[in-house]
């Protein structure tokens, strides 16, 4: 006998225990990112800029999560 499965309405997707630990690691980037709002200088090969902190690190983390998700594998 073929066992099928039917699928409630519920939410597409669980909230599961990565998903919460991925939340949170995020809500403290941002907090660590809003807090250092000091002006520095940057300084990347040949060019020098002088920022906001806050602006260098949300950018890195920009980069890092494209960077993130061009490598992300399925499953």
């Amino acid at each position: 006998m073929a066992h099928t499965s039917v699928r409630t309405g519920g939410p597409r997707q669980a909230l599961t225990a990565r998903r919460v630990a991925a939340l949170v690691l995020a809500a403290l980037g941002l907090a660590f990112i809003f807090q250092n709002t000091r002006r520095t200088r940057i300084q990347l090969l040949f060019w020098e800029v002088t920022t906001p902190l806050w602006l260098a690190l949300l950018a890195v983390a920009v980069i890092g999560m494209i960077v993130g998700w061009m490598l992300h594998r399925r499953r």
